[in-house]
């Protein structure tokens, strides 16, 4: 049974490469594109608009790669501090160098990196450094003193004025960045500012998937979003000067609503006139006109606050999240009329550890069948969920050992006795691993390997937080895990 489709991403690609070319000629053959949102391996789109690939904004991208070059800012803060992209586990800065070859790997060009907020910070200095011995153009941009409110002197020599011109060649200019915070935005006016004064006609948009200005306020896709950036204090609202210019109602969120004033002022101050009359004037986005299936996309956005919530819960445990956002996505599910025990592979996770009396774990297969999983000496609850999991997709009977304990024994004591680990159970990829060594002569623990691409998109959920390494399996496996907010041991270290 494959996954329920409520998005056309065919008719996405097409409609939205359409859309920007159509939003370049308005102003004259010149774009720049604020994106917002991940370009690559956007798996919430995919998650909450069954049928949109990860990689399709980047596809679209490709579509217009004759005619588009790539600017990537990056804020010098954000090199000084070493900030980390919190789903990558890298810094920003490395994570530009990530996005680059993404970039190159499609054929589009990427012709600088704008270090933004440049005060002079030592890390930022070397970093250009590094970029330039690559190979790359660098160029600064600054602080500039009364930002945003004081447009007079933003939109001067002593503001704009002041940064270093980024050269560009190509008609669509994409300004994207390692995360948010960046300086999108006021890379692409400043160019605008600059692009004026030379007398070259250049215009600005933004590209946000979400939300999607086209669907009710309270749609499940857009209280998805809010869950989703719980951390960021995100609120969608009705965008009062759409429906002042209008009359129509559209969805766009506080941020963006609350700089519109300024950033108009702005664009009037460099045109002459402001092209936009509200926040949703300026965005291309054209995802909400593909969805084909609303039933089907309302299911699965549920299902995306629930992961949500179980995940800020998770983080809330470990220290890295706040109990205010736990608050929020809860106040989203009460809107949403969903409720914690609608996550049905909690309930099994649950229920099976309960019986057990040790951490257990539950996986939803693409039929909707559970499989559960228990904690035993040489497995751990998500080792034997997994393996049960690829049985049930093999159609291997229950009864049959994947993996021998011959094999799997002399692993644990190699993780106990020579590596000095204390739990002597083994994690998927070491599961995984042994099971690939047993496909080479057993045609069962081959026929459960090449079931493994069947898992992607299947929900799981464990009783326990699961060890880094399990997680980062179940995440390249394109499994959707969530865990209760619970360590398996009592202790204050859980490495």
């Amino acid at each position: 049974m494959t996954q329920a489709i409520g998005f056309d991403n065919d008719k996405y690609l097409l409609t939205q490469s359409q859309h920007i070319k159509s939003r370049i000629a308005q102003f004259g053959g010149k774009l720049y594109l604020e994106f917002g949102g991940k370009l690559f391996d956007d798996y919430h789109a995919s998650r909450v608009l069954p049928g949109f690939k990860p990689d399709s904004k980047i596809k679209m991208l490709e579509q217009l790669k004759d005619d588009a070059e790539v600017i990537i800012a990056i804020n010098a803060a954000d090199i000084e501090k070493n900030k980390i992209r919190g789903d990558m586990g890298i810094t920003y800065d490395m994570e530009v160098l990530r996005l680059i070859d993404a970039f190159r790997s499609y054929g589009l060009y990427v012709s600088s990196v704008v270090m933004t907020r440049f005060t002079g910070q030592a890390n930022a200095v070397a970093y250009q450094k590094r970029l330039e011995d690559l190979g790359l153009k660098v160029y600064r941009h600054y602080p500039i003193e009364g930002y945003p409110r004081d447009i007079s002197r933003i939109v001067s020599d002593e503001g704009y004025g002041k940064n270093e011109y980024i050269e560009t060649s190509r008609s669509l200019v994409v300004v994207t960045a390692p995360g948010p915070g960046s300086g999108k935005m006021a890379t692409c006016l400043s160019q605008i500012y600059h692009d004026n004064k030379r007398g070259v006609k250049a215009g600005y948009a933004k590209f946000e998937t979400f939300p999607i200005w086209n669907l009710p306020l309270k749609h499940p896709v857009n209280l998805a979003y809010e869950a989703a950036t719980a951390d960021l204090n995100d609120v969608n609202m009705i965008d009062p000067f759409h429906l002042e210019a209008y009359g129509k109602t559209t969805v766009n969120y506080n941020r963006d609503i609350e700089i519109f004033p300024v950033l108009n002022a702005m664009m009037a101050h460099i045109l002459g006139k402001s092209p936009y009359k509200s926040p949703t004037d300026m965005g291309v986005n054209m995802a909400g006109n593909c969805i084909v299936d609303d039933m089907v996309t309302r299911h699965a956005a549920n299902e995306e606050i629930l992961r949500r919530y179980y995940s800020t819960l998770t983080q809330i445990r470990k220290g890295s999240a706040s109990t205010e956002q736990a608050d929020k996505i809860e106040s989203l599910m009460r809107q949403a009329e969903i409720q914690p025990e609608d996550r049905r592979v909690a309930v099994a996770a649950k229920k099976r550890a309960e019986s057990t009396g040790e951490p257990a774990a539950a996986i939803e297969l693409p039929n909707g069948y559970i499989v559960t999983g228990k904690t035993s000496s040489l497995l751990g609850a998500a080792s034997a969920a997994l393996l049960n999991a690829l049985k049930h997709l093999a159609d291997i009977p229950n009864p049959v050992n994947l993996i021998s304990p011959i094999i799997l024994e002399p692993i644990c004591e190699l993780e106990t006795e020579k590596l000095g680990h204390t739990n002597p159970r083994l994690h998927t990829e070491e599961v995984l691993v042994a099971l690939s060594v047993c496909a080479l002569t057993d045609i069962n623990a081959r026929k459960a390997i090449n079931a493994l691409p069947q898992l992607r998109g299947c929900e799981a959920h464990a009783s326990v937080i699961l060890s880094q390494k399990d997680e980062t399996i179940f995440r390249r496996l394109g499994i959707n895990l969530t865990c209760d907010a619970v360590y398996q041991y009592s202790k204050l270290y859980h490495g």
